[in-house]
């Protein structure tokens, strides 16, 4: 028997009964089709949360006020609410760093702010003019505050596009308009461009104005603090290093001798990237293992239809092998009739949850990436399915005794 033979004869035998092969194959289609897109937005979240962080600049390392506790410790300051860092801290980073590109502090509140009778409540952020640098913000209009208008208390802001559309109305020209901020009038110089949201903070909803003049007009001269401190680092590989430094440094500063007492934490971009992406993996795998469940009832759909098939062509398979058929003869028939299907189905499949991604995608209803290693990986299971559900019915047809099989009705 050839395998023009085998190919002529499959396509006669799932030809005849048209409906039939296709309801068997809709299993196939609806599995594979599901595999693809459920993995391609598990994908597409991990990609997403990923260029989320690394908006924030690259090769980052953040220091925040306080550290958590555990619980053998009978004072628990939480990670960020506490003003254990000072504008000091970030002055001498700055200078006593070997290795580090930029320093940035950062003192953050919420505040009501104002402009020609619109208000809104938003993120003012004082902070110094290596920001956009380090946290890779582009200016779109005007510009970035300087270190001289830092120095000399200049009462100036920055708008974020959410901030803007807020005060403004929807695109207007913002630059050389005047918002109030604790009753205090400010200059606006700069747009920025919008970044999006990352994590519970909206990059675009935020007033940026100069760190000393935060700190002399919200915070009070008094008593200054920073609410973090970032250090942009040269490349990744320096990041573990430059960490070390900046915990040495502080460390010695705050005169804390047991590294374990320290009242401040660090957090690594890359760090932060590998948990996230530990995540996004684990829903990904998540997604596409309660996917993968149709496709084992697509497999046990088609061994049905096959042991159907073999039941209803007993006379044919007793007529073969009466007439000199091999039992590897008969075996490969009908293993080939199942991965036929299979293998159609897998192909009809791939195409549905191509183009469901793109839809999805396209619409921006989720964020969705179509990798190659995905589509191999549904090709190579519809053809596994095929032979390993279709071994048994395919074993069955060729065990039949000739004679019994002659004298079936």
């Amino acid at each position: 028997m050839t395998t023009i033979d085998i190919i002529e004869e499959t396509y006669a035998a799932l030809s005849g009964n048209k409906v039939r092969s296709f309801l068997t194959m809709l299993g196939i289609i609806i599995g594979i089709s599901s595999v693809i897109a459920m993995v391609a937005i598990g994908q597409g979240a991990q990609s997403s949360v990923q260029a989320r962080v690394e908006s924030l600049g690259a090769n980052l390392i953040q220091v925040m006020p306080g550290a958590v506790r555990g619980p053998g410790y009978q004072v628990s300051q939480g990670r960020g609410s506490s003003r254990t860092l000072t504008p000091d801290d970030a002055t001498a980073l700055a200078s006593d760093l070997t290795n580090a590109k930029a320093v940035t502090a950062e003192v953050s509140g919420r505040y009501q702010v104002t402009a020609k009778g619109t208000n809104t409540n938003t993120t003012v952020d004082g902070t110094n003019s290596d920001y956009p640098a380090v946290r890779d913000l582009q200016i779109a209009e005007g510009s970035f505050f300087t270190e001289g208008q830092n120095q000399s208390l200049a009462r100036v802001a920055v708008l974020g596009p959410t901030a803007r559309d807020d005060l403004f109305g929807q695109g207007a020209e913002a630059v050389g308009q005047t918002i109030r901020i604790k009753n205090m009038d400010f200059r606006v110089i700069g747009v920025s461009v919008a970044k999006g949201t990352t994590g519970f903070q909206s990059q675009d909803d935020m007033i940026f104005v100069p760190l000393n003049t935060a700190e002399h007009f919200f915070v009070g001269a008094d008593n200054p603090y920073v609410t973090s401190i970032s250090v942009e680092a040269p490349d990744q590989n320096s990041m573990t290093a430059l960490q070390q430094q900046i915990t040495n440094i502080l460390l010695a500063r705050h005169n804390i001798a047991d590294p374990t007492q320290a009242d401040f934490s660090i957090l690594n971009q890359a760090t932060i990237v590998a948990a996230a992406s530990s995540v996004t993996q684990t829903f990904t795998v998540l997604l596409g293992a309660v996917a993968g469940i149709s496709l084992l009832v697509g497999g046990i759909g088609i061994m049905n239809m096959m042991l159907t098939t073999v039941t209803e062509r007993t006379k044919e398979i007793g007529l073969r092998k009466s007439i000199g058929a091999k039992r590897s003869e008969i075996s490969i028939q009908f293993l080939s009739e199942a991965t036929a299907l299979t293998f159609i189905g897998g192909v009809v499949g791939v195409v549905i949850g191509v183009l469901v991604s793109y839809v999805l995608n396209y619409f921006s209803i989720v964020a969705t990436s179509i990798s190659l290693s995905s589509i191999i990986l549904a090709f190579v299971v519809s053809a596994a399915i095929g032979i390993i559900f279709g071994y048994y019915p395919a074993r069955r047809a060729a065990a039949l005794n000739p004679i019994t099989a002659l004298r079936f009705e």
